[in-house]
């Protein structure tokens, strides 16, 4: 398919991250959602630890493709728009596609009494294993979104160990340096910051309504800023003493994927205002891997048209097809690495 080149007045990146989750495209994107949400059922997953996660799972009437789980990024949820644009693109086309919720994500914070942090992998790990299992397909396809892509490429590097059968991840605009990142928030344009701030205190909010012995309402209110709250929860909430120790928890740089054994396809931009480009150079070189970097598209958006239209939706799909054409997904179906 051909690379991607919005129009000229589509090419500022911040419009672009806009548009990936919210604005205008918000109505369009659940009209074209409707067949992916009208037959969508609840599924509660019960995983290691006493964890439960849900999601929401559109089956084919007939015949299917294959089995399309999906991961929201930070603060989204199962119905993201870039999660219903993704998923509607690949239902329609054939797929069985679950959206997964994230631990507090969506409607969830009631399942589980600990807070969500970016560095639970062993459950997400657990979910995407009850998925496949639950709805066994000859072909199973990982699909993420900036943290949730993040999450995607963790469970592509674990997956043989832990029982998964990938034909295909794709991961777009993944968190790669979290540091890095969070300095991008607190330091890049006040939108996105306070954005994520309202949304995050939102959240913590809503999980108090049903674990009010967590007991940190009171101190919630003095905390503005992703730092502040961070330096909070960080050391009281978490296993790790300090923010710094946190947000390497869960960093791709290093070896982290390594060995990778299943195909990989990172999709990120180069004017990504979250993820910075450069940190791609840091990532280990692997034959399972390959890196495709557009230089426009912001963070997540990849919006091609004026119709609102996704780039990334056809990408995915066309990924998701040339992916079902290989007999098995041993190494001889990777592609090289393209930087």
């Amino acid at each position: 398919m051909q690379p991607f080149r919005p129009p000229v007045l589509l090419r500022n990146p911040h419009l672009q991250s806009i548009l990936a989750s919210t604005g205008p495209r918000k109505p369009l994107a659940r009209l074209r959602a409707r067949r992916l949400r009208s037959v969508a059922r609840t599924e509660l997953l019960a995983c290691s630890d006493g964890v439960r996660l849900a999601g929401q799972y559109s089956a084919q009437s007939g015949p299917s493709k294959g089995l399309a789980i999906l991961l929201h990024g930070w603060e989204g949820c199962a119905e993201s728009l870039y999660l219903l644009s993704a998923g509607s693109r690949l239902f329609a086309s054939g797929y069985d596609v679950f959206r997964l919720n994230l631990r507090d994500h969506g409607p969830t914070h009631h399942l589980n009494r600990e807070l969500f942090n970016s560095t639970r992998l062993q459950e997400v790990i657990d979910a995407v294993r009850l998925v496949q299992q639950h709805h066994a397909s000859a072909r199973n396809f990982l699909v993420g979104f900036s943290l949730g892509g993040n999450f995607a490429l963790r469970i592509a590097a674990r997956a043989p160990a832990a029982g998964i059968g990938l034909d295909q991840v794709v991961a777009v605009c993944p968190v790669l340096n979290p540091r890095k990142t969070m300095d991008a928030l607190e330091t890049g344009w006040w939108v996105y910051h306070r954005y994520f701030v309202r949304k995050w205190q939102r959240s913590l909010r809503r999980k108090l309504e049903h674990f009010p012995e967590l007991g940190y309402g009171d101190e919630l209110l003095k905390l503005k800023t992703l730092r502040a709250m961070n330096g909070y929860f960080v050391p009281r909430y978490t296993e790790f003493p300090d923010t710094r120790s946190y947000l390497d928890g869960y960093s791709l740089l290093g070896d982290t994927l390594r060995d990778l054994q299943v195909p990989v396809q990172l999709i990120t931009s180069r004017d990504d205002p979250m993820i910075l480009a450069e940190d791609l150079a840091a990532l280990p070189r692997n034959n399972a891997l390959t890196i495709e970097l557009t230089e426009h598209g912001g963070h997540c958006g990849f919006i091609e048209n004026w119709r609102l239209q996704s780039w990334v939706d056809r990408r995915i799909l066309a990924l998701c097809d040339a992916a079902r054409g290989h007999d098995s997904p041993s190494p001889a179906a990777r592609r090289p690495l393209r930087r």
